[in-house]
């Protein structure tokens, strides 16, 4: 899979598993994979994705698996959002 992460990925509203890793993912992380409510695993790791990651992760609260974004070329600082996760390794 290449490319950016579409915006209208938000529209899958009952996904729970987001797993797009080792591929080459560009771009951001779109907001609206906040609005997947029902995620308990999202792995984004070894792409090419880049910019910061957006505060709407921290509405993922049915996350209680892996939250892996590794081996990105993410920058800034991880949103205080994520922190209230207490099921997320």
């Amino acid at each position: 899979v290449t490319g950016p992460i579409p915006t209208h990925i938000g529209m899958l509203s009952k996904i729970q598993q987001l797993i797009l890793n080792n591929n080459d993912l560009t771009g951001t992380i779109p907001p609206e994979v906040g609005l997947l409510s029902k995620l308990t695993q999202i792995h984004l790791f070894t792409n090419r994705l880049n910019g910061t990651i957006p505060t709407e992760v921290g509405n993922l609260v049915n996350l209680e698996g892996t939250f892996n974004m590794t081996s990105n070329l993410l920058t800034g600082t991880i949103p205080s959002e994520l922190g209230m996760m207490n099921n997320v390794r």
